[in-house]
């Protein structure tokens, strides 16, 4: 077709839309019928929809399946379903990143009888500060090799309060971790640290660094009591890491600050958190707490 229009164009003749109908095997009545219509009702919410999808599903880096674009929606003030979010994705060929099963990336070396699942996979607390989870995780670079991600969460808005990157996995790492958390967040309520057996876990230094809080294990070789951390370490790879070929160290220092500092602390909706961000979960609790002692006084 682009041919004879070319060559159409070079010979100053028209293309008449009769033998552009022939060659596109489109009936001049059904051409009319198009040129004629307009959007009903139906239709126009449809694309308005559609181009709301689009703005969310680019807004979360392209993560969000159905359930949590309905949610943003609603918040919109939109009355939809997640059914018929899910099908406007279809047409529109959107869909969220798969989640695979994750794996467990550190190796029990304790499986002494002295250490205790206080948790015991009791993941939802009442306060932030409660319960802490920490774990490490390993990220592929192509100069460097492996480097390590030791991340500490608050279970109770899912928040990561700190993070270390590093080239080893030595002790000094997760000691690094927990003294970031600390000084970030308050430790002078009970508060339960839970982690694998790991070595770095079962450490003397770890110990000290963690003096003061209960510290508590998951059952050997059952990494689902850790479920929490080990998620987000999935979710990190899954939704960010997996798209981009690291080259080394600082390239993935930069992308594991990009997401957890700008998009899952900040942005990211959880269904855990009522559909909110952790640090707004956090803003929420923060203000009842404040209430609630002017209330009383």
């Amino acid at each position: 077709m682009s041919a004879k229009v070319e060559a159409s164009k070079a010979s100053g003749r028209r293309v008449s839309i009769s033998g552009m109908l022939k060659y596109l095997g489109v009936s001049r009545s059904g051409y009319n019928a198009f040129i004629k219509h307009k959007q009903s009702e139906t239709e126009k919410r449809m694309h308005r929809i559609m181009k709301l999808i689009r703005q969310i599903y680019d807004g979360s880096y392209q993560n969000y399946g159905a359930p949590k674009i309905t949610q943003e929606l609603r918040k919109k003030g939109e009355c939809i379903s997640e059914r018929t979010v899910g099908k406007y994705m279809r047409i529109m060929g959107i869909r969220a990143q798969w989640v695979k099963h994750w794996i467990a990336t550190t190796r029990n070396s304790d499986f002494s009888r002295q250490l205790h699942n206080i948790l015991d996979e009791q993941f939802s607390p009442s306060r932030p500060n409660a319960v802490w989870c920490t774990d490490i995780t390993y990220i592929w670079t192509y100069e460097s090799g492996y480097i390590y991600l030791t991340s500490i969460m608050d279970l109770y808005s899912r928040k990561i309060i700190a993070w270390t990157l590093t080239p080893t996995m030595e002790v000094s790492c997760v000691v690094d971790t927990v003294n970031k958390a600390k000084a970030s967040r308050p430790t002078s309520e009970p508060l339960i640290i839970h982690s694998d057996r790991g070595s770095q876990y079962v450490s003397e230094a770890y110990r000290k660094a963690t003096e003061g809080m209960q510290r508590s294990y998951s059952h050997k070789g059952y990494p689902y009591d850790n479920a929490c951390i080990e998620s987000f370490h999935s979710l990190i790879k899954r939704e960010w890491l997996n798209r981009f070929r690291i080259a080394n160290f600082d390239a993935a220092y930069t992308l594991v600050w990009e997401y957890i500092e700008t998009f899952y602390n900040t942005v990211r909706i959880h269904s855990h958190d009522n559909f909110m961000s952790p640090n707004e979960y956090e803003r929420m609790y923060a203000e009842a707490v404040d209430k609630n002692a002017k209330v009383a006084s």
